[in-house]
């Protein structure tokens, strides 16, 4: 179930992923009548693990896409070399072997069901599939507006919303989707671009850029260094998204004044921010939504439960990641 939520967060949020896959996960552990605390952090984790393996994978990913003036594939090869990909999909192989040794008593068999559940209605899947295939198509654009992944998912959200309402004939149905939007994290992000922008403005990202490349005495692996630790450590504790998107003109200031490539930096970036979700609780929306699933069904999740699952599963996917990024675009 971990790998299969993995599988999916490649191309479809974090969040979503987990409330698609963590109540099928519930559901089996209530049939074979075990804890399912565990299940669901793994579940979790796994999902925000491969949010950084495509363009579309996670918010992230997207912001540092438009920021590079990435395509799609350019998460695959990106200026002749194997891109991050790939340093995504060894740390989830290797993350994947502890998940396997923590779980290693779990041996019940799984009854089969009965019945299978009828799918009713394909149109919700339909309308995320093309959202994911017009996205993708979108990245390969050359001189497109900067508006137009947003035009594209509220677009889609339109069409759903007047499908719901010719459906259910209520005005119920325009007005519970729309109650369901996270206004907080979008207002926490419209006023977070307007301070970046206005202090870029006055010079103080260069002057932070410039601090931390003295800091690093010249010597790009030791900033390389600094910046996936720090991010690993920072988005244990904090929303990944906003510290990327403070941090993307640093690491762009940081790469002028040593004059290097700042690619490395950048996908050091997107890597140890995205996984340093995983070590907390309150790291990754991901998470907070699978304890939110478990609470919900009456199950106390304590932080010593996530730590067992969440630090040696961050550990075993950010160093062959950290390793994997610094011999393809740090040398």
């Amino acid at each position: 179930m971990a790998l299969f939520a993995g599988v999916i967060s490649a191309f479809v949020d974090n969040v979503a992923t987990v409330l698609m896959i963590a109540p099928v996960a519930l559901e089996i552990c209530k049939k074979l009548n075990t804890n399912p605390v565990p299940f669901i952090i793994a579940v979790a984790v796994s999902s925000n693990l491969q949010g950084a393996a495509t363009l579309v994978g996670d918010t992230t990913a997207i912001m540092l896409g438009s920021a590079l003036d990435m395509s799609f594939t350019d998460f695959f090869w990106y200026k002749g070399r194997p891109s991050i990909f790939f340093a995504v999909e060894l740390g989830a192989v290797i993350s994947a072997i502890i998940l396997a040794f923590l779980f290693r008593r779990e041996k019940a068999a799984i009854p089969k069901a009965e019945t299978r559940t009828k799918v009713t209605d394909y149109v919700p899947s339909i309308l995320l599939l093309g959202t994911i295939v017009l996205l993708i198509i979108a990245s390969f654009i050359e001189n497109k507006p900067d508006i137009t992944n947003g035009l594209i998912c509220c677009v889609l959200l339109v069409i759903g919303l007047v499908y719901n309402l010719i459906k259910k004939k209520a005005i119920s149905a325009l007005i519970a989707p729309l109650k369901e939007i996270d206004f907080q994290t979008i207002g926490l992000l419209l006023g977070l671009f307007v301070i970046i922008g206005g202090v870029s403005e006055q010079g103080v990202i260069d002057a932070a850029a410039n601090l931390l490349a003295k800091t690093g005495g010249g010597s790009v692996f030791l900033v390389y260094t600094v910046i996936v630790w720090a991010s690993v450590l920072i988005s244990a504790f904090i929303d990944n998204i906003p510290y990327v998107a403070t941090m993307i003109p640093v690491i762009g200031g940081m790469a002028t004044a040593l004059g290097v490539d700042p690619t490395v930096l950048y996908f050091g970036l997107l890597s140890g921010a995205t996984l340093g979700g995983n070590c907390t609780p309150i790291g990754a929306s991901a998470n907070i939504t699978g304890i939110g699933i478990l609470r919900r069904e009456g199950y106390t999740v304590k932080n010593s439960d996530f730590f067992k699952i969440g630090i040696p599963f961050t550990l075993a996917a950010i160093v062959p990641a950290y390793i994997y990024l610094w011999l393809m675009y740090g040398g």
